[in-house]
């Protein structure tokens, strides 16, 4: 028997509903699920770091002392549990099925696009593929926000696509990051947006293990920088686009009775979606259950969008960016794809719907 997935909850405690609880006009309750210490907060830091699972945080609470001592819960992330789709319902408050990014790697027209890199086979695809018209919605409910994030960052595609028309503070070393918060919040700002990728990097270059720790115990010593800055009647709410899960070198390619009947691949490795040979769908999905229903939930991209994974509304357009058939492990495995591959092996992965990856902290403190 399967465990069965951790799924999104979209209407309830999930990433996609933070910002529309924060920018809400003023007399609106907050959602049940909100800590109670950004209530009538005058100003709001959301912080985001970036791969920073429930779990993994729960598992070392002693290297994360100001982590570990904020109020808050664990909530849902998105489907799949991706940097891409989770920034961009973070920022727009939609779920995937809703604003089209639908993960690391997904299909415009018959093209694969890498989210990320904003790339195809062909290279730079910024013209081609514009990011406006493929992420259509405005981020932070069309309002101007800061955003302090790394300055390499701005000017990308992917930055195009899920936070234009916000205003960028890059920051150059980490350290910078909780100076330029202290600033903003001193010019009234009464929102500001933070994002810090450290842990995601260490975790999948580097695995869990000692200089996973350190990078903890140093994003949690960046969160008490943030927290010193705060003025009085300030609230820092901190949360994650994603889990972890090591997978080390258990790669799996899809067995050849599957890529007989596969076009290509998208998605990731722990969240691969197959595009059918023409006519070759039914043969497929049976083809990959038969051969990877073991260790990974197998289902066909109507079973998903009937099921909910991507929100309650998931229009053609976006459907169609979806491949045929989704693998999406339950074991601590990958499924390799040839053409998803970078100059190393990824040690941690996530995409999947585990609760290690699912789960992410909504953590808040005040001064």
């Amino acid at each position: 028997m399967s465990p069965s997935p951790v799924l999104p909850d979209y209407a309830g405690a999930n990433v996609r509903g933070i910002v529309p609880a924060l920018l809400a006009p003023r007399g609106v309750s907050a959602p049940s699920w909100m800590p109670a210490e950004v209530n009538g907060a005058r100003q709001v830091v959301l912080l985001v770091l970036d791969g920073l699972g429930w779990e993994q945080l729960r598992d070392r609470e002693a290297l994360a002392p100001t982590l570990a001592s904020m109020k808050g819960r664990a909530i849902t992330t998105v489907a799949p549990s991706t940097t891409a789709t989770a920034l961009t319902s973070i920022a727009t408050g939609l779920t995937p099925g809703e604003h089209g990014v639908v993960g690391y790697r997904m299909d415009i027209a018959g093209e694969v696009l890498n989210v990320l890199r904003w790339s195809t086979g062909a290279g730079d695809s910024r013209r081609q593929i514009e990011p406006r018209t493929t992420q259509p919605f405005t981020p932070f409910l069309g309002e101007s926000v800061p955003v302090v994030s790394k300055a390499e960052l701005e000017g990308s595609a992917f930055t195009e696509a899920h936070l234009r028309g916000s205003r960028p503070c890059g920051w150059r070393a980490p350290s910078s990051l909780a100076v330029t918060v202290g600033e903003l919040l001193a010019a009234g700002e009464h929102f500001v947006y933070a994002y810090y990728d450290g842990i995601d990097k260490i975790a999948h270059e580097r695995g869990f293990g000692s200089y996973y720790d350190a990078e903890l115990r140093a994003a949690d010593a960046l969160v008490a920088q943030v927290l010193e800055v705060l003025p009085p009647g300030a609230a820092l709410l901190v949360t994650a686009d994603h889990g972890q899960v090591e997978t080390g070198d258990r790669v799996v390619p899809p067995h050849a009775d599957v890529m007989a009947h596969v076009r290509h691949q998208t998605g990731e490795g722990r969240f691969r979606w197959l595009h059918a040979r023409p006519g070759a769908a039914n043969d497929l999905l049976a083809a990959a259950r038969e051969r990877h229903g073991d260790v990974a939930w197998v289902h066909s991209r109507a079973e998903l969008i009937e099921a909910g994974w991507f929100g309650a509304v998931v229009s053609p357009p976006v459907a169609a960016r979806y491949g045929d058939v989704a693998l999406v492990p339950h074991a601590p495995i990958t499924f390799h794809d040839p053409a998803d591959s970078g100059p190393f092996q990824l040690i941690c992965r996530h995409g999947s719907l585990t609760s290690a990856e699912m789960l992410v902290p909504l953590l808040a403190a005040t001064r």
